[in-house]
């Protein structure tokens, strides 16, 4: 039997998923995970605990270098992904997509490189497209322990199919709306008369204050004030953390935002979109835009120390090439008309939230660096709060 996802509590959301409800339901899309877990207790740099990872989308997969016309949009930009200058500038995806964490991007970036090198893609210099958010409550984020060898193992073990969500991955050591985030997906597949196309949004989870939180129309104050991030170990828990040891709540099912010693941390998302839609590069960067719909339908979107930063591709068009073929300069493209856009919009919206939601709920408590506890969303107190709306 497999883990629930929103749907399957018995969550809303507008549109029709494909059939997995991930982003590899755009054909050709594969990704890979490496999940790094190990150590408890006190945070010792170098150490541990560790609680992070790499994750890997291809546009095309692993045997298929050729280039993808992509473009990105920064809704806040307090975080980090490289290759967007590079993209913005000549509008094409050249190899993978990859997310870790904050302290990471340098080594994931650099062994992207050598894994293309070894598998055979042909470029003279390449800057890869690796996204970040921090999960340094979490995990001891400048001990270095994402390694060359983990971000090949993720590239390695791209596939289609499900994917896997919640504390996978990038998504290992984030949480979402002070309850336990990650990694999640989820797909729309327009109607015939919009064009049949699919759209594949895969999101790392890691934002959103607990107040601000709402799911359907009804506000977390009414259900999810409980379960709030706190240290188990009032010995271990750092000067100024934005949560109270375990006992300053005054017991297991204490109090909701403001109960702490100072307000809580609002962290980032990184959102992927992919599409089989024959899109251009501005019409790409158009639709990165709306994701931030999704985020903040949600309650997100508010912080000025949120790094959202969003990319979209195509696998449509798949001979582009920047330089002449037999033909000459010239090369013949399918190209969408852009009053046809409006439903790739709405799905790229769509797509977001319930791969938010999704990541929430395929979330399981974790404790990490100085025993801080993040609580999986409680699925019984969602389907509770469902069944009444």
């Amino acid at each position: 039997m497999t883990d629930p996802r929103a749907r399957d509590l018995g969550v809303r959301f507008f549109g029709t998923p494909g059939p997995l409800n991930a982003i590899t339901d755009v054909s050709g899309v594969t990704v890979g995970h490496t999940t790094l877990i190990a150590g408890e207790g006190p945070l010792v740099v170098g150490s541990g605990p560790v609680r992070t990872g790499v994750t890997a989308i291809l546009p095309r997969g692993a045997g298929d270098p050729r280039l993808a016309f992509g473009g990105a949009f920064s809704w806040n930009g307090s975080g980090e992904v490289t290759g967007l200058i590079w993209l913005d500038e000549r509008g094409l995806v050249e190899g993978p997509i990859l997310i870790t964490n904050t302290h990471s991007v340098g080594v994931v970036r650099d062994a992207a490189i050598q894994w293309m090198r070894r598998h055979g893609w042909s470029f003279s210099w390449t800057t890869p497209i690796v996204g970040e958010t921090y999960d340094g409550m979490m995990n001891d984020i400048d001990g270095g322990h994402v390694r060359p060898e983990h971000v090949e193992a993720a590239l390695d073990g791209a596939v289609g199919g499900p994917v896997l969500e919640g504390n996978v991955g990038g998504g290992t050591g984030m949480m979402c709306f002070e309850y336990k985030g990650g990694i999640g997906t989820a797909s729309r597949v327009l109607p015939p008369k919009a064009g049949g196309y699919t759209l594949g949004v895969l999101v790392q989870a890691n934002f959103g204050r607990r107040r601000r939180f709402q799911l359907g129309g009804v506000g977390s104050e009414h259900w999810l004030a409980q379960d709030m991030p706190r240290y188990a170990d009032a010995a271990l828990r750092p000067s100024g953390a934005p949560w109270p040891a375990e006992d300053a709540y005054g017991g297991s099912d204490g109090g909701g935002e403001g109960d702490g010693p100072g307000p809580a941390r609002e962290g980032s998302i990184i959102v992927v979109v992919a599409t089989d839609a024959p899109l251009m590069p501005h019409q790409l960067k158009r639709l990165a835009k709306r994701p931030a719909l999704g985020v903040a339908r949600l309650g997100g979107g508010q912080s000025g120390g949120s790094g959202d930063i969003f990319v979209a591709f195509s696998t449509a068009n798949p001979d582009v090439s920047e330089t002449a073929v037999d033909g000459g300069p010239a090369q013949p493209l399918q190209v969408l008309v852009n009053d046809a856009l409006d439903p790739l919009f709405e799905a790229a919206a769509d797509a977001t939230e319930e791969a938010i939601v999704n990541a929430l709920v395929a979330a399981r408590t974790m404790e990490g660096a100085n025993r801080l506890r993040l609580t999986g969303l409680p699925h019984e107190r969602l389907v509770e709060a469902m069944r009444r709306r």
